[in-house]
């Protein structure tokens, strides 16, 4: 996520009146955790500004678990949890599971004789086919559309949107705080019983948010094979929205089975964060999420990802504005080191002080912008830190990953100036404050510091490593990390594409997940 640098002063001011009320020890009297018997972890932060709550619902699971040959479940279940469920959504659903049935039984026989590499028989295919949309039809007399997200606007539900990146799967909204029970009834159902309707049309609009996304966009092209280029082994390599083979093949029952393996309890974490009680509300909660059936936390093992011994690079021909990204391999989240590559974020890219800002678009004028970030294309396992340019016109992508390493090895060879430091280390405390600022930002910083930690008070420990960090330790990182042979390339550059046209989109920074409001965009 990217802020606007304050001025100094500015910064001075707001820390001054908000760190006092804003310190762990003043949110340990306002927040309450509690495990459920099934595992399922409940955060509630007490925020009684005004009459509303927010919830972020995270489920530890995302594209890095996809199987292999089906990839884009993740998201694909993201989707279809807006559906609704045996009670929402269905006009009649004890005849809607038997027709609902019948849609896979079809599909299941269509797709067999689809993917026969001997034997297929067209005629056959074609009758299979026809019956297997017709299975459709009957199924979709039944649905009675978008009915749970209309439920919650109807109550002043506000924001009902989800998402899904590599390592999770998140749900979140805002309703008024009287309508707290209602939310928890449908949170809880919507992962009690899930019912997949509408599951082809609305793999048809996955379908075309990756035609959208990726194959008519430029960089989303570039990022699939960078990606793919820089994790040879480990899942990171997949896209989150799914390869288009394994789109036009998995079924319903497969992201059911996706479902039932990685929708535990003891995978989730719900963080609530409003004008709530922590004492009124967690019976409530306890009643309807403590429904969800106890279940065993997931195996996640992957393969590790070998050491690069070698400079990887992909180049895109296309009829578009040029980019340079590149990206080296650098341990997962909870290396001791965590806190000094996000030093080294802020301080090559936080605003227009920003050395990369500085150096490539203020002094050289060779790009139009200039950033880089750790986090790509996710955090929970060993990934990248990426530096990234938009090269101006009558400049190359030569010109600007040269002024890139220029920077890179200053880092290396001399240490930052004490300004920059303390810059750096004022900004993280900031940055705390403004994710705090809201009921949704504080619900969704309680869940994921709850879930990679286990305890949400790394949050603001976070902060306090930021503060231990030394300049030799930026030094010493930037050595260890920023070398030839652990380094991917991506490059556009301009000029005729394959046939694929596109416009040049937006920077390609950390977030990859999708944002599907109502769980179709």
């Amino acid at each position: 996520m990217k802020r606007h640098a304050l001025k100094p002063l500015a910064l001075f001011l707001l820390l001054t009146a908000l760190a006092a009320a804003q310190d762990v020890a003043s949110f340990e009297k306002r927040i309450t955790v509690k495990k459920l018997p099934n595992g399922l972890t409940i955060v509630i932060c007490e925020r009684p500004e005004a009459p509303v709550f927010s919830f972020f619902t995270l489920v530890d699971a995302g594209s890095a678990q996809d199987p292999m040959g089906k990839t884009g479940l993740a998201h694909m279940f993201e989707h279809m949890a807006f559906k609704g469920t045996d009670k929402v959504g269905t006009t009649d659903y004890a005849a809607e599971k038997p027709a609902l049935e019948k849609v896979e039984t079809a599909y299941a026989a269509y797709i067999v004789e689809r993917d026969k590499t001997v034997g297929r028989d067209e005629a056959k295919l074609k009758e299979l086919e026809k019956a297997w949309k017709d299975a459709i039809a009957e199924a979709d007399k039944f649905v009675v559309p978008n009915q749970f997200g209309k439920i919650v606007e109807q109550s002043g539900g506000q924001d009902l949107n989800a998402f899904t990146d590599y390592d999770e799967t998140a749900y979140h909204y805002s309703l008024p705080a009287n309508r707290l029970e209602l939310w928890a009834y449908l949170e809880s159902e919507r992962f009690l019983h899930p019912v997949l309707r509408e599951f082809y049309k609305e793999r048809n609009v996955v379908i075309e948010e990756r035609r959208l996304r990726t194959d008519s966009n430029p960089i989303g092209r570039l990022l699939e094979q960078f990606d793919a280029a820089a994790f040879e082994a480990h899942p990171y390599h997949r896209p989150t929205v799914g390869w288009m083979s394994d789109l036009n093949s998995f079924s319903a029952t497969d992201a059911k089975k996706f479902f039932d393996e990685y929708y535990v309890p003891a995978n989730m974490v719900v963080a609530v964060a409003g004008d709530v009680k922590a004492s009124e509300i967690m019976p409530l909660l306890e009643k309807y999420l403590g429904r969800l059936p106890t279940r065993h936390k997931p195996d996640e093992t992957t393969t590790t990802e070998p050491p690069q011994n070698s400079e990887r690079k992909v180049v895109l021909m296309e009829k578009t504005q040029p980019l340079y990204l590149e990206g080296y391999h650098r341990p997962d989240y909870m290396t001791k080191d965590d806190a000094v590559f996000d030093a080294i974020t802020d301080l090559m890219s936080e605003g227009r002080t920003s050395r990369l800002y500085r150096a490539l678009v203020r002094d050289k004028k060779i790009a139009s912008f200039s950033a880089g970030f750790s986090g790509l294309p996710g955090i929970k396992y060993p990934h990248l830190f990426a530096f990234y340019a938009f090269p101006l016109p009558g400049h190359t992508t030569q010109e600007v990953a040269d002024a890139i390493h220029a920077e890179i090895e200053r880092l290396k060879k001399e240490d930052i100036s004490d300004d920059e430091l303390k810059m750096i280390k004022t900004r993280s405390k900031a940055n705390l404050l403004r994710d705090l600022a809201d009921n949704e930002g504080l619900a969704t910083q309680l869940a994921t510091y709850q879930t990679r930690y286990g305890d949400w008070r790394e949050l603001f420990r976070s902060v306090d490593r930021i503060d231990k960090v030394t300049k030799a330790d930026i030094r010493r990182v930037a050595n260890e990390t920023f070398y030839d042979t652990n380094r991917t390339v991506g490059v556009i550059e301009t000029g005729k594409g394959a046939g694929q046209d596109g416009d040049h989109g937006s920077d390609p920074g950390p977030d990859q997940g999708s944002a599907d409001e109502g769980g179709a965009q």
